[in-house]
């Protein structure tokens, strides 16, 4: 007898690399997934929870290099509902923040496909977390800004220059190779000497961690090379950072 099929798309938060920080709900999700269409950032782990017959698809979107256009997995989305029945898209992080989960849910709407939505640990907040850094602390930062370094048009959020202003806590996603330029940002508030911290695969046991200030961050970061993915953290909270205490030079890279 023919499956019968029930269109629906699960738009799930994969979490910010550690596999055992993905949410039940998510792993449910997989575990009943016609079809998976994950992205670069989301760990390979996760897909195990899914049937071996689940059709799994990488289409994964780093800088320079899609495998698919948005516009093309929206598209997928929409065909393999129909065809397959229930599409997982797994995302890493949470899918509401900086992860387009908001569009991919309208366009399947517009198809009248049932859709829902997994959150999952956003990795602003879990990567920082996971290496000892609170976004806020009582007396130290009040408020905290999540914000992408680049706008669509590839140019510097300007936000940045408006968190700059700021005594909250700044966490900057995607914005490794702007580094430069979001230093040179908060220098013109004065902030030289404000404490900042690069995560490299955070959560993971290839994590490393560079801590200075933004006077020294960029030589530094070019000296250990440091490479995408990376979340940036800036602020008085970078100093509970557990290796923060033991800086000779400014700056401390660490391997977890």
């Amino acid at each position: 007898m023919k499956k019968e099929i029930y269109p629906k798309l699960t738009v799930v938060g994969a979490g910010p690399g550690d596999p055992e920080l993905i949410t039940l709900k998510a792993i449910n999700a997989l575990s009943e997934a016609d079809v998976i269409l994950y992205d670069a950032l989301v760990n390979k782990e996760l897909l195990k929870y899914a049937p071996l017959d689940t059709l799994k698809i990488y289409v994964g979107k780093r800088k320079n290099k899609h495998e698919y256009t948005q516009e093309q997995i929206n598209n997928l989305i929409v065909d393999l509902a129909f065809t397959h029945g229930r599409v997982v898209r797994l995302k890493g992080g949470d899918p509401f923040v900086f992860g387009r989960g908001s569009e991919e849910i309208a366009h399947a709407d517009a198809f009248n496909i049932e859709t829902s939505i997994v959150p999952g640990i956003s990795s602003s907040i879990g990567v920082p977390g996971a290496s000892g850094i609170p976004v806020t602390h009582r007396g130290i930062s009040e408020s905290f800004w999540v914000i992408t370094a680049t706008k669509q048009n590839g140019e510097l959020s300007n936000d940045i220059y408006d968190a700059a202003k700021t005594n909250a806590t700044v966490v900057i996603l995607m914005g490794l190779s702007k580094l430069e330029q979001i230093t040179e940002a908060f220098k013109t508030t004065g902030k030289a000497s404000t404490p900042i911290a690069v995560i490299q695969n955070g959560t993971l046991a290839t994590e490393n961690v560079v801590i200075g200030n933004i006077e020294t961050i960029v030589e530094e970061i070019k000296d250990q090379n440091i490479k995408s993915p990376a979340i940036i953290v800036i602020g008085d909270v970078v100093k509970f950072h557990k290796y923060y205490d033991s800086l000779s030079h400014h700056v401390k890279y660490a391997l977890n």
